[in-house]
């Protein structure tokens, strides 16, 4: 699979942008690049049984020398490089978000000139009743500064890609790898999402029950409006037949690499063929009855729902077992739901919102994981396990809108669901002749 540096040694790469660029890792206050746990953040990844564990994360807290934000990202690799992927890009990302927006901005990106905030989700779909295009209530003030943010992300994401393809020491052509983003600063939160990994807001409603709020959408090849796109491209999507409910992205004229998702770091094999590297991002202005932010690789999304992820970080006794808990939690379902399938890699980030607030014993909240105990150091027993984990929603379907345009990729609203409960043999199932797999030597 290719040599590499441990996660926790991997020194951060230096951008050069004005001659002085930022500090490197072991300069970094604040910054856990594996597991670990921080004031407001914990993180915990495990390898599966695929070979080389291909997660990264990072949790960036006093982001810029501000002790008020922090950035935190996922990324799943895959391919035969995608561990090397995935460790570029948690390196090198954060670096571009920082020089393209603080410098851009000032010392407060997530404010307006006059120093107030945007008190609104700017998503065109800020909730279920609402799918209008307009920002209703909101300043064209506002819409200005959005968009502005908007395309500071999507710069960071497209140097990135380009530097992925320019690197002289990893090979993208067939490996790539997702990326989930945010940066918190005060209560104002920027989300940037590439591919499947996913960020779900752990909230209360009205009732004061704990709920999940999906934060971003499973960007899929069959999600209707990329569909579109990777078809006007040429690019071909179909599900495997030993996976009837994983659509692929293939290649015109071949049956491959059949990537399961539809966009992307790396992966240049398919960039002309539909898949991008262009991200969603939304804005969302935290407020008090938000808890926490998970943010997870699609090993933990296969087969754990956005709800019982959610239940299992308020259920732990400390915030320092949350991350641990979701990834243990996770990997007994797989044994439960695929006992044929080869279990995935997870990471998991638990951000906390509230610096003064527990987690375990929350009021109002009905776990309903009977028979788990969740202590300091993850799940400690599972004498049974959920009666909804033992029985997988395989052919649940999603609420996708089809009026979302293609080429203006608008923020869709988390309240859209992906599929849960699939099994999936491997994110790429088939390298193209062309591509060499043999592994990079450092």
């Amino acid at each position: 699979m290719g040599s590499c540096l441990p996660a926790d040694h991997r020194p951060i790469e230096v951008s050069e942008k004005g001659g002085g660029g930022r500090r490197r890792d072991e300069e970094a206050p604040g910054r856990i690049a594996g597991s670990g746990t921080g004031n407001v953040a914990c993180l915990f990844t495990r390898q599966g049984k695929k070979g080389t564990n291909q997660d990264a994360m990072v949790a960036w807290e006093n982001f810029n020398g501000r002790s008020d934000t922090v950035f935190c990202g996922v990324f799943d690799g895959h391919g035969p490089h995608g561990h090397l992927v995935a460790r570029k890009v948690r390196d090198t990302l954060p670096l571009k978000l920082c020089d393209l927006i603080y410098d851009d901005y000032g010392e407060s990106p997530t404010s307006n000139s006059d120093g107030s905030v945007l008190e609104e989700t700017l998503s065109p779909y800020p909730d279920a009743d609402d799918k209008s295009l307009t920002f209703a209530g909101q300043k064209e003030e506002h819409r200005e500064f959005f968009d502005s943010m908007k395309e500071s992300f999507r710069k960071a994401f497209r140097v990135m890609d380009k530097e992925l393809k320019l690197h002289r020491n990893i090979d993208s052509i067939c490996s790539g790898t997702t990326a989930v983003t945010l940066i918190k600063q005060g209560q104002d939160l920027i989300v940037g999402n590439l591919g499947d990994s996913r960020a779900v807001l752990g909230t209360r409603d009205q009732d004061g029950r704990l709920v999940a709020h999906q934060l971003t959408v499973d960007l899929k090849p069959d999600h209707p409006r990329e569909a579109r796109r990777i078809k006007r491209c040429n690019g071909r999507v179909f599900a495997h037949q030993d996976e009837p409910d994983v659509a692929r992205l293939w290649l015109p004229n071949c049956n491959s690499p059949g990537l399961a998702m539809a966009r992307a770091f790396g992966d240049f094999c398919l960039k002309d063929f539909g898949l991008i590297s262009v991200p969603e991002v939304t804005y969302r202005r935290i407020i008090e009855k938000d808890e926490f932010i998970v943010l997870a690789t699609d090993g933990v999304w296969d087969v754990l729902s956005n709800q019982e992820v959610v239940e299992v970080v308020a259920s732990c006794s400390g915030r320092s077992a949350a991350a641990r808990a979701v990834v243990d939690l996770a990997n007994q379902t797989w044994k439960f739901k695929y006992p044929t399938s080869k279990m995935d890699d997870c990471a998991v980030i638990c951000l906390f919102l509230s610096k003064d607030a527990t987690v375990g014993g929350l009021s109002g909240l009905s776990v309903g994981l009977s028979g788990m105990s969740v202590g300091s150091k993850g799940i400690e027993s599972s004498p049974g396990m959920p009666a909804r984990l033992m029985n997988p929603q395989r052919n649940s379907k999603r609420d996708i809108p089809e009026d979302a345009d293609d080429e203006c990729y608008l923020n869709i609203s988390g309240d859209e669901r992906s599929l849960e409960g699939f099994t999936r043999l491997n994110t790429l199932l088939a390298l193209p002749k062309f591509c060499d797999t043999t592994p990079t030597k450092k």
